[in-house]
């Protein structure tokens, strides 16, 4: 049975401030491609059943309960007096109908979600008081101890300040991953002493009272590929960044994504890519980034937080909270800043920026050209130097161009401004004043004109005929 409110109850604790991380930011705040790091762990506490996770925090860390309401329950823990009185205040504020919980450390990213099932199920088909995760690393140092009686059962957990030489030579260590009996935790949790070394109150003094009444301890070992590893400096952080960031390289690349150098490649963990999309090298894409089937992102490009769509050539450019749609040239060296959004077949050229507007279908945007809080319609060529000028030294100012204009190269277009469908600018205009349908703005102030009508080309003379 695991409770009324379908499976355990989920407890992650995340009181400790992290002070070897030295940072003002609470340590499972700091971000893990794109994520904080207790995001992560959240996902895998989520793998367990349908009930909210709930996280242990401290005063230090109150930073957490703001992160992430709405994504988890939190339970605080007063004074940071070890696990074991993180794990009582967690039982403090539980459902009454939860029989069955699983405790999490908040700075482990790598932690897999079907690591935490394995575990649940283990405890479940063993029907123990308690299962624990073990693992037997290289270098044991840092972790307790795991120590067996002479029939090869878990007899209990040795923190290693509190180890003697014996059994710090032990090479099974403690995984800190845990699935419990939730009414017999309840009962014992208060009955943990202190660590005669720390004076802390730590929950693997759980598994010796387990054993002692005569309850069964059951473990799940793990290859030590560091999915449990605590990250508790900038230094291990950096490698769990690189750790995941492998693992989510290699699902897109199973997935059907091209990587021409996937060692130069960094996606972010929220980040979607199709099928057939081709990541040449030095590619960055971040935050909840979407790339559209068959698309090409060209070396050095970074996109954040954007959708781009189908068959698009993003070359050497940064798109930033943006949309592009299919069939679309960005590049090379185009920025598009929050807010862009560039219509289906579109182009954007060499060294063209695009803020907080908006480039129709099949139009056209080359050469060192800026727009800004402009509305461009339809197949609309705007030329090499084009500015719209849409900042007063007071306010923002729109900018409206319709389907078919053609803006001449230099064009400096003075916001407020509308250039209506078909009208044209010459070269080096300062336009001031709106433009007509299909009338022509030059000069500086610009003047309008009708657009003069080509003459009429006279038939080519195709010469004698047999």
């Amino acid at each position: 049975m695991s409770g009324a409110d379908g499976g355990p109850l989920a407890i992650v604790l995340a009181a400790g401030l992290g002070t070897r991380m030295r940072s003002r930011r609470p340590k499972v705040l700091h971000p893990v491609c794109g994520r904080p790091m207790l995001a992560h762990v959240l996902d895998a506490a989520r793998a367990v059943g349908s009930r909210p996770p709930l996280v242990v925090y401290s005063p230090a860390t109150a930073a957490i309960r703001d992160a992430f309401e709405g994504r988890a329950r939190f339970a605080l823990q007063a004074e940071t007096l070890g696990t074991a009185d993180a794990l009582r205040a967690a039982l403090q504020v539980a459902p009454a109908d939860v029989d069955e919980c699983v405790v999490l450390s908040g700075d482990v990213p790598l932690l897999r979600p079907a690591t935490v099932q394995r575990l649940v199920a283990l405890r479940r088909a063993a029907a123990a008081t308690v299962a624990i995760t073990v693992a037997h690393p290289p270098d044991p140092r840092g972790y307790g101890r795991v120590v067996r009686d002479p029939d090869g059962q878990v007899a209990g957990i040795v923190e290693e300040k509190d180890a003697d030489p014996a059994t710090r030579a032990v090479g099974e260590v403690n995984a800190a991953l845990y699935a419990f009996d939730a009414a017999w935790v309840r009962a014992r949790i208060g009955e943990i002493g202190p660590s005669p070394s720390t004076g802390e109150y730590y929950l693997t003094g759980l598994i010796a009272m387990a054993r002692a009444e005569g309850g069964s301890v059951v473990a799940l070992e793990l290859e030590d590929d560091g999915e449990l590893a605590g990250v508790n400096d900038r230094v291990q952080l950096a490698a769990a960044e690189a750790q995941l960031r492998r693992r989510i390289v290699e699902a897109h690349m199973l997935a059907g994504v091209t990587m021409l150098d996937p060692g130069s490649v960094l996606v972010d963990a929220d980040v979607e890519i199709a099928p057939d999309v081709v990541l040449e090298p030095g590619v960055v894409l971040q935050g909840r980034t979407r790339i559209g089937t068959d698309t090409v992102v060209g070396s050095g490009s970074r996109i954040v937080d954007s959708v781009v769509g189908e068959r698009c050539r993003i070359w050497s450019s940064v798109i930033e909270s943006s949309e592009v749609g299919d069939d679309v040239r960005v590049g090379p060296w185009a920025h598009l800043r929050p807010g862009a959004s560039v219509g289906d077949r579109a182009e954007v050229g060499n060294f063209a920026e695009i803020k907080s507007s908006r480039l129709g279908p099949g139009s056209k945007q080359h050469h060192f050209s800026y727009l800004g809080d402009a509305t461009i319609g339809e197949h609309v060529n705007i030329g090499a130097g084009t500015i719209t000028c849409n900042y007063d030294g007071t306010a923002k100012h729109p900018t409206t161009i319709g389907d078919g204009a053609f803006i001449g190269s230099d064009t400096m277009l003075v916001a407020p401004v509308t250039v209506g469908p078909g009208a044209r600018t010459g070269a080096g205009s300062v336009v001031t004043h709106d433009v007509p349908p299909g009338m022509l703005a030059v000069g500086v102030p610009a003047r309008l004109r009708h657009p003069r009508v080509p003459a009429p080309r006279e038939p080519e003379d195709p010469g004698p005929t047999a």
